[in-house]
């Protein structure tokens, strides 16, 4: 079978390469990994080590009390904790000449009565060259195949993916996330949180291999916290309400920020929410940062990226146009309410029938699926043109063809009006704060937050030119 060959010519080749030797260590899901190893022959020149531990109190006795079994801090722990034991036992008699590594995986498959969530922690930590500091990947992945054998099956070759990338393509981490689907495919796996770190990898940013995870398709989104560090989403959205603006960002002015407080001053209130932890997300789809090309400029994400942690808002990079499957998404990793921000024009624009000729059952599909369980739309108001009066959801008017459908959410609280603005704000737009920061015209500043504009100043975001 392709599959199976191509995944045996990369373990044989790790196999019949002297420089790696190590242990591989799974729990939850089988020896589905090394398994690969002793199939592809030479076996004995790689593994020091394969080991399952399947009862918690033998997990426990190896790498110590943990109250997920299932999670970074398991993996971790089984990483550091093999690793050591291959240099100390083994750095004197063959350190000169081996490359140390430990790889570990700690997944939950398809149980025996099926229904529950099939995932994992996968990861290697290791040497590049001998007697080297160590390096580290670390991803979490989904198994979406509905059988358990299948899912065991695409943990192995994802797993033997990552060992032979690590080890042969560890200079090209771009290639590295591209490689991992090798012989697999996103309807079988998805990698929805990847992490480099360690000597290897000292000039990598987490955030742009979080970007090319959705980018490749491998994940439909990926977050990152306002300091930088990525994030897996069910760990950050689980037990969390959640309120998501979605945005270009570019720069983020004191209009999305009064959006989010005021969203936020009246998402408390809800009786569901109230004393419930609040994660405030800022949302850039994958539309927004292609803007009308294929490409993405890194660059200028990075820069809207570093502008929002300034901001200490967590970012959320997907691929979901549909206003519906980005609720879908995060309904499936918290049981708390959300909330959507928006402004009136993205609330008109949702009710464009167009929109939505992509979905089978059109307008209706998409707001049945984006209102279920109770999700509530926050509503910025905007200012009328020519006479400049300002327009709420309140005002707000659509087709005379849907405006029943409109009556009938707005009657039963779909709608939340921000009236809780600041009038003065909403003449500000993003792209008249670009042209003004391009043409040296100073009074963007004032349009922005005040670590937003020290920052664009201090690094020449956006064609800012400092002045001597």
């Amino acid at each position: 079978m392709e599959i199976a060959a191509d995944t045996l010519q990369k373990a044989l080749r790790i196999n019949l390469d002297p420089r790696w030797y190590g242990t591989i260590a799974e729990i939850g899901a089988g020896q589905e990994v090394a398994r690969w190893f002793f199939r592809a022959g030479g076996a004995a020149g790689t593994m020091a080590k394969s080991m399952s531990a399947y009862d918690m109190a033998v997990s426990d006795a190896v790498y110590g009390k943990s109250d997920r079994y299932v999670s970074l801090g398991r993996l971790q722990a089984m990483l550091q904790h093999e690793l050591s034991l291959n240099i100390e036992r083994l750095s004197e008699t063959r350190g000169d000449d081996t490359c140390f590594f430990a790889f570990a995986d700690t997944v939950v498959a398809r149980s025996y009565r099926g229904g529950n969530e099939c995932h994992g922690w996968m990861g290697v930590r290791f040497q590049a060259h001998p007697h080297d500091e160590p390096s580290e990947i670390v991803m979490h992945v989904r198994m979406l195949d509905d059988d358990a054998a299948q899912q065991q099956e695409a943990l192995g070759i994802v797993g033997v993916n990552l060992l032979h990338a690590a080890f042969f393509q560890r200079h090209e981490p771009d290639e590295i996330v591209a490689s991992l689907l090798d012989r697999l495919n996103t309807g079988r796996i998805e990698i929805d949180m990847i992490k480099f770190k360690g000597i290897e990898f000292r000039s990598v940013d987490n955030r742009t291999m979080a970007l090319q995870l959705v980018q490749l398709g491998l994940s439909g989104a990926a977050m990152f916290g306002s300091d930088g560090e990525v994030l897996q989403p069910s760990e950050a959205l689980r037990k969390h309400a959640v309120l998501v603006e979605r945005g270009s960002f570019r720069p983020p002015t004191v209009v999305n920020i009064d959006m989010l407080e005021c969203a936020r001053e009246k998402f408390q209130q809800d009786p569901a929410v109230a004393g419930k932890p609040i994660l405030t997300v800022a949302e850039l789809t994958m539309r927004n940062l292609r803007q009308g090309g294929d490409k993405v400029d890194r660059r200028d994400f990075l820069a809207r990226a570093d502008l929002l942690g300034a901001c200490g808002v967590t970012v959320l990079i997907s691929d979901y146009y549909d206003y519906s499957r980005l609720a879908t998404y995060i309904a499936q990793r918290t049981t708390e309410r959300i909330g959507l921000v928006m402004g009136l024009p993205s609330l008109l624009e949702m009710f464009h029938e167009e929109n939505h000729a992509h979905m089978q059952g059109g307008i209706l599909e998409h707001f049945g699926r984006l209102f279920k369980n109770d999700l509530k739309l926050f509503v910025y108001p905007m200012k009328q043109l020519p006479d400049g009066g300002v327009l709420t959801v309140d005002d707000m008017k659509v087709d005379a063809e849907l405006q029943p459908l409109f009556d009938y959410l707005s009657g039963r609280g779909s709608f939340v009006n921000l009236d809780n603005y600041r009038p003065e704000y909403l003449p500000i737009l993003s792209r008249d704060v670009l042209r003004r920061i391009a043409t040296e015209d100073d009074s963007w500043e004032s349009m922005v937050p005040v670590e937003v504009a020290a920052m664009i100043v201090k690094r020449n975001f956006f064609g800012h030119r400092r002045r001597d």
